[in-house]
């Protein structure tokens, strides 16, 4: 269980540093830069531990997957970026993958 915990944090953690981006306007803003730097450096940090419990086919595949997930989700509130329903479908199947991927995996 615990390999996954440092993989929900990997998620979280490259999901804050990629909302991050726009504010960083190309690198010219200081603070949200770092902190979009910070997060991607915890998040593959992260990776490393979720690694040590769960293939790294599934620990990918699961950041991947939750990731563009989370990531158009809170693109759609926080930036108002249209969802049309294809993409919307797409999402779901996202995550019926991840739920695939994740419930028939072989772990050490």
């Amino acid at each position: 269980m615990k390999p996954y915990i440092y993989l929900i944090g990997a998620v979280a953690c490259e999901v804050i540093g990629t909302m991050l981006l726009p504010f960083s306007k190309n690198f010219t803003k200081p603070v949200p830069s770092i902190a979009l730097l910070v997060a991607y450096i915890l998040a593959f940090y992260l990776l490393t531990f979720a690694l040590e419990g769960i293939p790294i086919a599934v620990v990918y595949s699961t950041w991947a997957g939750l990731g563009i997930m989370l990531i158009s989700i809170l693109g759609k509130f926080l930036y108002g970026q249209v969802l049309q329903w294809q993409t919307v479908l797409g999402l779901i199947l996202i995550v019926i993958g991840v739920i695939l991927v994740n419930t028939y995996a072989v772990t050490d």
